[in-house]
């Protein structure tokens, strides 16, 4: 007797991101922050507390209270997932019948895709333009068209650092009969959000992370906020004890502080604003193949043909940033000051080394 893989399943690849070390880390979207010694002795105090021979509490009722607080938002809208991964899989597969037809808008974060072919359904592309602008009448117009289930995108975008307004995601949600997942993981960077009004529309969830802005990636800790019939059926299909203990306490501590969050994202913003800066002014005084979109994210954008060169070039020097083969792009997160600095001096040696001698 034997056993064959399936073929959805055959020919598919782990997600392996870079690996190895390297001195300065900007190429996943993480902040460069870590939490500092009064959380880190607050945490300490949770896991003395932990009762481990205990399932974690199935609601996730006070991370959720203290997201919620945080926010601003009614914790009875709020589910809390392992990681926005979980819900993206849980809204694929149990949110909708096989071969259901899915939108997204590409270039976009890849996982949007791979979970909706996984659960079976049709998935419909809509490709961004060289801006990589969302036209949102075209999104519309294909999503009625094709009669489409549900339409998913992240604003603003990972990898493209670009969005749309709060006012034309309403326009969206208003003019279709899909189920609406707009993932805000980058949000925080910007000020176009919907997450306070997702519980008006029936056809609306508003996904959100703990580990960009809120510099808690460790602890894969995500949040589905939707009307109450939306938020019911999420937490009906979900996994019952699928946030365990620790990420819930120790996310409880963290969306506490309030002002250290605030200010620290403030930053962040400064600080991705100096380096699309930077890079500006680099691209203008070499005269360089960068087409560098102005980022309402933690990080920057790039399209050109010396992606991965410069990429090799850097990683060689210790420095991992994403490089992404299929759009000849980089995507630069913004560190401190002192590792925005440092990427750019490799990055200008780079030029000097490389392009600009072999261009004379």
């Amino acid at each position: 007797m034997s056993y064959t893989l399936c073929e959805k399943v055959r020919d598919l690849e782990p997600y392996e991101p870079i690996s190895g070390t390297y001195r300065i880390r900007l190429d996943a979207n993480e902040s460069f922050y870590n939490m500092p010694d009064e959380i880190k002795n607050e945490i300490k105090e949770i896991i003395d507390k932990t009762a481990f021979n205990r399932y974690p509490d199935p609601l996730a009722s006070d991370v959720i209270k203290s997201f919620s607080d945080f926010y601003g938002i009614d914790p009875e809208t709020v589910t809390a997932t392992n990681g926005s991964d979980e819900m993206l899989y849980i809204l694929a597969s149990a949110m909708l019948q096989r071969n259901s037809k899915v939108l997204v808008i590409e270039p976009d974060f890849s996982m949007y895709r791979f979970y909706s072919s996984l659960s079976e359904n049709q998935v419909i592309a809509i490709q961004k333009p060289d801006s990589l602008k969302i036209d949102v009448d075209e999104v519309i117009k294909t999503a009625n068209d094709n009669n489409v289930d549900m339409i998913i995108f992240s604003n603003p975008c990972n990898p493209t650092g670009q969005g749309i307004t709060a006012e034309e995601s309403r326009r969206l949600v208003k003019s279709v009969n899909a189920l609406v997942i707009l993932d805000e993981a980058y949000m925080d960077f910007w000020n176009q959000s919907v997450l306070q009004e997702a519980a008006q529309y029936d056809n609306l969830i508003v996904l959100k992370t703990s580990s960009k802005a809120v510099g808690s990636a460790a602890i894969r800790l995500g949040f589905a906020v939707a009307n109450k019939t939306l938020t019911k059926a999420l937490r009906a299909v979900k996994s019952p004890y699928n946030v365990n203990t620790l990420t819930q306490e120790i996310g409880t501590c963290i969306f506490s502080h309030k002002e250290l969050l605030t200010e620290r994202r403030n930053t962040i913003v400064k600080n991705t604003k100096e380096l699309y800066g930077k890079l500006l002014e680099l691209k203008k005084t070499y005269s360089l193949p960068f087409n560098i979109y102005e980022p309402c994210t933690n990080f920057v954008y790039i399209r050109t043909e010396l992606s991965y060169p410069l990429w090799q070039y850097l990683l060689d020097n210790g420095i991992a940033i994403r490089y992404f083969k299929n759009d000849s792009a980089l995507r630069i997160t913004a560190g401190s000051q002192e590792e925005n600095n440092e990427v750019m001096r490799y990055i200008e040696k780079y030029i000097l080394e490389k392009y600009v001698s072999e261009n004379r």
